[in-house]
């Protein structure tokens, strides 16, 4: 815990890793959608005319999306291509995202279960520019826990 006029800095955004069940993969360039939102369900009670009353119902959560460059590794695709083929060995993965401090010590970590590749997206290519090609990966899951 802090003390008063102690100053505490959050964490960057940039040093992050992501592991996923038999899966190693060094470096992404973005990760996204560590969320969850409850749906709300309205209501009408008998006596109460004046207002709806609210209850919380199922859980939603968004899937993770990774961009990486493209590079000689190609599990994460292969991964996708078991999936996309129909392939009985295909399996959910669980995994985690793990945010860094800039001493390169593991800070927070969000853990999803019963992952699976729902899309994979190839780089864009353009001549006239330089950047470094993107590959991208929705995973879809069943859960997210700040662990």
């Amino acid at each position: 815990m802090a003390q008063t006029g102690q100053r505490v800095d959050p964490y960057g955004s940039y040093d992050f890793l992501v592991e996923i069940d038999g899966i190693t993969r060094a470096s992404f360039q973005e990760c996204s959608g560590l969320d969850s939102a409850i749906d709300v369900v309205e209501y009408r009670e008998g006596a109460v005319n004046n207002t709806m009353m609210k209850l919380p119902a199922k859980v939603k959560y968004s899937n993770i999306t990774l961009k990486w460059g493209s590079a000689d590794d190609h599990d994460l695709y292969d991964w996708h291509q078991q999936w996309a083929t129909g392939d009985p060995a295909a399996s959910r993965r669980h995994g985690s995202i793990i945010l860094m401090d800039r001493s390169g010590q593991e800070k927070i970590r969000w853990n999803f279960v019963n992952a699976w590749p729902a899309k994979w997206t190839g780089p864009s290519f353009n001549a006239k520019g330089n950047d470094v090609s993107i590959e991208t990966l929705e995973l879809a899951h069943e859960g997210l826990e700040r662990a």
